[in-house]
């Protein structure tokens, strides 16, 4: 199980949300780092996607969101176990990926 921390990479599927010839920028947020904008947007869209039945690159694109997701605090405002509560089951991969990341990074 692979987790990917490549804003170039996130930048490209975040594309997705958004009209043609519009671009997503980069943004510093306080502490210093840097985070893509649209990665939530993204987000919401890949669940629905994730709903209705695709799988493969929606996993992948929700597996890369995750670090960022968890910097900009998204699962302060829902932990990841209300997350994983509930019959959505695109909210729940998304929950239990964020579990696996999180007990990844814990063991290093």
């Amino acid at each position: 199980m692979s987790f990917k921390s490549n804003n170039q990479e996130l930048a490209q599927a975040n594309q997705k949300v958004v009209a043609d010839g519009e671009y997503l920028p980069e943004v510093r947020l306080k502490d210093g780092s840097r985070v893509q904008t649209g990665t939530v947007a993204t987000m919401l869209a890949n669940i629905q996607r994730y709903n209705n039945g695709e799988r493969g690159e929606v996993e992948a694109e929700l597996k890369l969101a995750i670090p960022t997701l968890l910097k900009v605090g998204l699962f302060d405002l829902f932990t990841v176990e209300e997350w994983i509560q509930g019959d959505n089951p695109g909210r729940r991969y998304l929950g239990l990926q964020t579990n696996l990341y999180l007990e990844m990074k814990n063991d290093k």
